[in-house]
């Protein structure tokens, strides 16, 4: 019943935002560099931070974890609203980033272990924020690692944060899953939904002890690093958006349903993390696996890929 009302409230909270939005004219407005082709909603997502609010008054979550959410969220919503520069959204993902160091005591660690974490941590979040750019992509692929971090043995206390979480992902997922979005996540939604995945991917490994759960973010992880080394090898700015990932190919130079090539993204990253899981359990999931199992997935991507941008090649020739 508590789940039921919380679904009930997130949903009515986002339709009192999507009033507000309008009000503001606080807008999507499409270009050269888009994947829509229609005005829409924006900052959907706001509703994430919301939730694990929710969740920290309900006594789910710590305040730490709270706060980093909440602020790289205000940050990144004034961002979708009037742009930032640079400066402020990265001090507000310094700080979000240290809190969550402090949540999990990794300053009582050795000294190298801190940069590592951080740079992998700030790639992540701007890694998930560079894979938004298509209807129903971000919620679905986080609702494919919720469910995986809510079916681990080791996650059975944090299962209520977890849950709050996914239904913050089905009341955005009503208006965002379609083929005419009404809202998207923007910045406000997806920094913070990666945010909190990234803290809850480091707590995983440290309360388990098991590295290879890295693999749960393979999917996005190697499309972004490829795509990165790509338009750096173009000597394109990579902080500018543009259309080059491989969902982008396929949702806007192939035509291929927005919605299909999300559900493509989240269906093989749940595959990859049911095998993971399956490894783990059978005692198999070494580095030695993790490794490889890291390059096979590279390939194909890079098989794919090639064969996409081949056909996209022929068809404009």
């Amino acid at each position: 019943m508590t789940y039921f009302a919380l679904i009930i409230l997130l949903v009515g909270i986002e339709l009192l935002y999507f009033k507000i939005a309008d009000t503001y004219n606080i807008i999507d407005k499409p270009n050269s560099r888009s994947s829509h082709t229609s005005i829409t909603l924006r900052g959907g997502g706001i509703i994430f931070p919301i939730a694990i609010s929710i969740a920290f008054l309900l006594g789910y979550v710590s305040w730490a974890v709270t706060l980093a959410v909440v602020l790289v969220a205000v940050v990144s919503f004034i961002d979708d609203i009037k742009p930032l520069s640079q400066l402020p959204r990265f001090i507000s993902h310094v700080i979000a980033v240290g809190l969550v160091f402090y949540e999990l005591h990794l300053f009582y660690e050795p000294l190298w272990l801190l940069p590592v974490v951080f740079v992998l941590l700030i790639g992540w979040v701007n890694a998930f924020n560079f894979m938004d750019g298509i209807n129903g992509i971000t919620v679905l692929y986080a609702l494919a690692a919720i469910a995986t971090f809510s079916f681990l043995p080791i996650n059975k206390a944090s299962l209520p944060l977890l849950i709050t979480m996914g239904l913050s992902c089905l009341a955005f997922g009503i208006f965002n899953v379609r083929k005419k979005a009404k809202t998207f996540a923007g910045d406000v939604g997806s920094i913070s939904m990666a945010l909190f995945l990234g803290y809850f991917m480091i707590k995983t490994i440290i309360d388990s002890g098991q590295l290879g759960y890295i693999l749960f973010f393979s999917v996005y992880g190697i499309d972004a690093i490829i795509t990165i080394i790509n338009r750096l090898l173009k000597k394109e700015n990579i902080f500018q958006p543009h259309r080059s990932h491989l969902y982008q190919y396929l949702a806007n130079e192939m035509g291929y349903s927005h919605i299909l090539v999300a559900f493509i993204y989240a269906g093989f990253q749940l595959g990859i993390n049911g095998l993971v899981i399956y490894m783990d359990a059978n005692g198999d999931l070494t580095l030695l696996f993790i490794g490889g199992f890291l390059l096979l997935l590279t390939l194909i991507y890079l098989l794919v890929r090639n064969f996409v941008t081949r056909k996209m090649v022929l068809g404009n020739s």
